[in-house]
């Protein structure tokens, strides 16, 4: 089934599928995911999460970035700014001053912190899926001079990928906006429930940035869950229940408010 789309007043023509929750259930937050980097809603946790939020009558979003899956837009265009405009557009067409709980994965997770800092009022907690808070400045860290000079000639760097058979293509503008995104250059103090799960094996996002990230959003519960076996993707039957399990747990404690 083709998705739904909706013209942002940004100038994203945004795909999505939403599944609205029951009627009785529709006084508790509605679940949006959040995709990675050049990754699309069809992943196997967004639609894990989307089983499961239908199962339990919880109303849930799963969109496409510009530049990502079925949306309209170029890849090299965007920024974590930009994708993080298409997230509050589409969060607001769909849910308006509904309540929501934010589920990123990767750089998603970086993208739901931004939104919960700047859009506190209805988001009620975040569940970040190896997070990789403020990734752009782990990348510029590791590029060589080769690299900088490359990227100041040509705008853009192309980096292999373990994701992909093509390489990544870094632009100088998503680095430079990264800056303007970070949130791990200051301590926030936060009033809802955030968790990270990270997986002790990742290669890609190193566990240690889910306790860096915790470090900065200070919270009566902010908490890091690792998972010992686990990698970047954690798409395992096993670590899929960890992240629905936590999203139960933020809807039975705004339950309790």
């Amino acid at each position: 089934m083709p998705p739904d789309y909706f013209n942002s007043p940004h100038g994203t023509r945004i795909a999505y599928r939403y599944t609205p929750g029951k009627s009785e259930r529709n006084t508790l937050p509605g679940v949006v995911f959040l995709g990675g980097f050049r990754s699309d809603m069809d992943g196997t946790k967004a639609c894990y999460l989307e089983q499961v939020c239908m199962r339990n009558g919880r109303a849930y979003l799963r969109f496409d970035y510009g530049g990502h899956g079925y949306s309209s837009g170029t890849f090299e265009d965007g920024t974590i700014g930009s994708w993080k405009q298409d997230a509050a557009d589409i969060i607001d067409h769909i849910f308006g001053q509904r309540d929501v709980v934010l589920a990123g994965s990767s750089m998603g997770g970086w993208i739901a912190l931004r939104l919960l800092l700047e859009r506190s009022t209805h988001i009620k907690g975040v569940v970040g899926i190896a997070a990789a808070s403020d990734f752009t400045r782990d990348i510029k860290n590791r590029i060589s001079l080769q690299q900088q000079a490359i990227l100041e000639r040509k705008g853009y760097l192309e980096l292999p990928s373990d994701y992909a058979e093509v390489p990544y293509t870094i632009t100088r503008a998503l680095l430079e906006d990264g800056e303007q995104q970070a949130v791990l250059n200051k301590a926030h103090t936060i009033d809802v429930p955030l968790v990270l799960i990270h997986g002790k094996q990742d290669t890609d996002v190193p566990w240690i940035k889910a306790c860096d990230t915790a470090a900065a959003f200070n919270g009566p519960d902010t908490r890091v869950i690792l998972i010992e076996k686990a990698g970047h993707r954690l798409s395992e039957p096993e670590n899929l229940q960890v992240i629905a399990n936590e999203l139960a747990n933020i809807h039975r404690l705004y339950r309790a408010f």
